[in-house]
């Protein structure tokens, strides 16, 4: 496999998409063998390990075939001992976290590694400046006076001869007479999950916010996603625009509060001890941030998303997960606190976090609560993932937040509990389509928040209603069907521009190409970059060659040919439908393979008795002779049933969808899965793909 590339190999079964999660760092795709399309078989990946050093945590994970749900290995620890790539360690000794300092004082830096060629301290986010020393301690020479009577953020930086950087962990003081503050809370009704696809656009594309103010009111609060996206951080590399987005909000009357995760990848890893530190981490990148800014370009308060119940040992590792969470909970508040930031921290909990067997019964500091109690006694408020389409009933919005509402009046922390509603097409996860209003549409959503609105307007403790997420929410119509209607984009003046780099295409496999591009920019806000496809060189991109719509910076082209070689440009579309400017022309091969590509010849969708039906008939896409495989998929827009549907030896299959009482309607219908023995899905290749029936 070559020269320090290592081969992971497993075994799965009743299960696909498996990948590779590696140091909790990233995950990536593994090789899978499933020639009989049982979802049985082998898979492999080739870790490569010369940018690596140190203990390394591998696990394999994939999905469940019968519920959709994601399973995973056991971890796999590699002890790699290269010394090429061992980043140097700097840490801060002195000052003490806490420390007031009034005159002069040295920063003190303990510093491990070879060859280390600069340490260097930074205060508030200003100018580094070098530290002088040797042998692994390192001193410089902070003077209070410079920066007036401030809480204080001290970061160290080691650079090594090979390039390798280390940040430390961040030091609080307090500068002169500087004193902490307490965070207020506040209302947070209508606020809003806006993740990196988004955000991103809002801070580096000012006209975006023109777009926000289409959905999001003066007194709204933006949960911003504030991850790393596209090779970009913009909470490190682009501050200058970051601060004029949340000072623009303000002016508006808006909260802003930075969405953090577990600095892991996956989030959730972040939970665990082992990581605790990078989410710690991401905790800090924010308040560093905050004491750098002016008081107008600070974040209000930190929404933490870390979700660790996705891990599938959740509930049999009952206390031990739950409590690691906890832990890493307090360590971030902890994080906060020492700043002397005025930041409200609120974790985003489910709704069974005070019902369920994995989190009842949870002994931690000294008492025995529920789950849901222990995140409320140590946050300022929890957002809850109150994820149902309908406000009355005992599984109703309402009945789902009444006990975390009815604690955090019982502990008098008020304005502590915003209720959560989902607007995303979850319908290829395990959930079930009741968890959300993509079906129902924006009125019926508007209609249960009244509900819930009215249910806890006497409550102290209620903060308000938040809307998962921006781009869905954008999407969702009044209702589905001929009357429906979306938010009017304001005036838009011109066409985007092009990307600012041009695509890169990598073939993963025989079916499989990954594409990246630069950012375009728009007076308002670039909606989505239209992925053309062609195997003809230097083609003219049309609607004859449209491949797929991306609304970020990447694109995976699934359901090609083997052995083929592709071109591909790319072509920014704003919300007003405008083009941009087509990106040039990259192009690659696909790899090969034993499997023969098999596609849907012909589907239709349509109404019969109150249901839908689709109708679809698979074939081998070179000979055209019927396949009997095994479909799988959901239907979409009005309805969000999943169905498992084979097809005969004709190759035709059929299902019907959930019973539509709705008085008008869309129903479409998306393929998920296409597997038969010796074939795999060219759906690059499929007919009909758009067949709808309304009504």
């Amino acid at each position: 496999t070559g020269p320090g590339v290592v081969r992971l190999a497993g075994h799965f079964t009743g299960a696909y998409d498996v990948s590779v999660v590696v140091n909790g760092e990233r995950i990536e795709r593994a090789r899978v063998s499933d020639p009989d399309a049982d979802d049985t078989g082998a898979w492999s990946y080739d870790l490569d390990t010369r940018a690596l050093d140190g203990e390394i945590e591998v696990y394999a994970k994939a999905t469940v075939a019968e519920t959709r749900y994601g399973t995973w290995s056991p971890p796999l620890t590699l002890r790699v001992d290269n010394p090429e790539a061992r980043k140097p360690q700097v840490a801060i000794a002195e000052p003490a976290d806490g420390a007031r300092l009034t005159r002069p004082t040295p920063v003190r830096l303990r510093v491990t590694g070879t060859d280390v060629r600069t340490v260097r301290v930074r205060v508030n986010g200003g100018p580094w400046q070098r530290a002088a020393g040797a042998a692994g301690r390192y001193v410089t020479l902070v003077n209070p006076a410079r920066y007036g009577d401030v809480m204080a953020s001290l970061e160290a930086e080691a650079v090594d001869a090979r390039g390798h950087v280390s940040r430390s962990a961040t030091r609080y003081v307090a500068l002169g007479a500087a004193r902490k503050e307490r965070p207020v809370p506040h209302r947070q009704d209508r606020a809003m999950w806006i993740w990196e696809k988004a955000s991103y656009n809002l801070v580096l594309n000012p006209g975006s916010r023109r777009l926000l103010e289409t959905v999001l009111s003066p007194g709204s609060t933006m949960y911003l996603g504030v991850d790393t996206y596209a090779g970009r951080d913009l909470i490190e590399d682009a501050r200058p625009e970051l601060r004029d987005l949340v000072a623009w909000a303000h002016g508006r009357g808006m909260k802003v509060h930075a969405t953090v995760a577990g600095g892991t990848r996956p989030p959730y890893l972040g939970t665990l001890a082992r990581y605790r530190d990078r989410a710690v981490g991401e905790m800090e990148r924010v308040l560093d941030y905050n004491l750098s800014s002016e008081p107008a370009e600070r974040f209000d308060g930190i929404n933490v998303d870390i979700e660790p119940y996705i891990l599938p040992w959740f509930g049999s590792a009952k206390p031990d997960l739950q409590i690691q969470w906890l832990d890493t909970l307090r360590a971030m508040v902890a994080r906060r606190d020492a700043s002397g930031q005025p930041l409200l921290f609120g974790p985003a909990v489910p709704r069974w976090l005070d019902t369920s067997a994995c989190c009842t019964g949870i002994p931690y500091g000294g008492v025995t609560r529920t789950l849901a109690e222990h995140v409320q006694d140590l946050s300022d408020y929890i957002a809850i993932m109150d994820y149902r389409d309908q406000a009355d009933g005992g599984a109703g919005i309402i009945a789902q937040a009444a006990g975390e509402i009815a604690y955090a009046e019982r502990i008098g922390k008020p304005l502590s509990v915003v209720v959560g509603v989902e607007t995303l097409d979850i319908a290829t996860s395990g959930d079930p389509a009741t968890i959300t209003f993509r079906e129902e549409g924006r009125d019926a959503l508007e209609a249960e928040l009244a509900k819930v609105g009215q249910a806890f307007s006497g409550s102290p403790a209620f903060a308000g209603i938040a809307l998962h997420h921006y781009d869905s929410y954008r999407e969702l119509p009044t209702v589905w069907g001929p009357s429906a209607r979306w938010p009017q984009p304001p005036a838009d003046s011109g066409p985007p521009t092009g990307v600012t780099s041009p695509p890169r295409a990598v073939a993963f496999d025989h079916a499989t190409v990954d594409l990246t591009y630069g950012r375009a920019h728009d007076d308002t806000e670039v909606d989505f970059y239209e992925v053309h496809r062609s195997t003809e060189p230097g083609f003219t991109p049309g609607p004859g060659t449209l491949a797929g719509k991306a609304r970020g910076l990447t694109h995976t082209d699934t359901g090609l040919l083997p052995d083929t070689t592709y071109r591909y440009r790319i072509v920014p579309v704003d919300v007003a439908g405008r083009h941009g400017p087509a990106s040039g022309q990259v192009t690659v091969t696909t790899g090969a393979t034993g499997l023969r590509p098999m596609v849907v010849e012909s589907m239709s969708v349509t109404l019969e008795g109150g249901v839908a039906r689709v109708r679809l008939r698979v074939v081998d896409e070179r000979s055209g002779e019927p396949v009997a495989a095994t479909v799988r998929g959901r239907f979409t827009f009005s309805a969000g049933r999943y169905v498992t549907m084979t097809a005969g030896a004709d190759g035709w299959a059929t299902a019907t969808s959930e019973a539509l009482k709705q008085p008008t309607g869309e129903v479409g219908f998306a393929g998920h899965r296409l597997t038969a023995p010796g074939h795999y899905w060219a759906t690059a290749y499929d007919h009909d793909k758009a067949a709808t029936a309304r009504w």
